[in-house]
């Protein structure tokens, strides 16, 4: 019984995984896409500057930096070169400017704060 029901909970679950990943995906026939130096125009006019230009599930992907220096993933819809997602990649280990570089208790308080 316990197989059964792992069984059916697998191919219960597989169509929704498939139409998840299938929402980013662009479905353009390949004869009504832009070409790529139209994409790195798009780029140019939003400030990108791109380190990484690649096809990627029939969008067109860029990744660099956008004009604040941040780093970004963007998709392009290759016919339309609207912009179908966009991520920054924040590094959430960059913590300098919130660390505290002393040990606790190897600096001595300041002396207004001393009860």
């Amino acid at each position: 019984m316990k197989k059964t029901l792992i069984a059916l909970s697998v191919f219960a679950l597989l169509p929704a995984g498939a139409a998840l990943a299938d929402d980013d995906d662009c479905k353009v026939p390949r004869d009504q896409w832009q070409p790529r130096e139209a994409a790195m125009q798009v780029a140019e006019a939003n400030g990108w500057t791109v380190r990484k230009f690649k096809i990627d599930d029939g969008c067109y992907e860029i990744e660099g930096r956008d004009s604040s220096g941040r780093e970004i993933e963007v998709r392009l819809d290759p016919a339309t070169l609207q912009v179908v997602e966009m991520d920054y990649e924040d590094d959430g280990d960059d913590r300098r400017g919130t660390r505290n570089p002393a040990p606790a208790g190897a600096v001595a308080p300041p002396q207004d704060q001393v009860r």
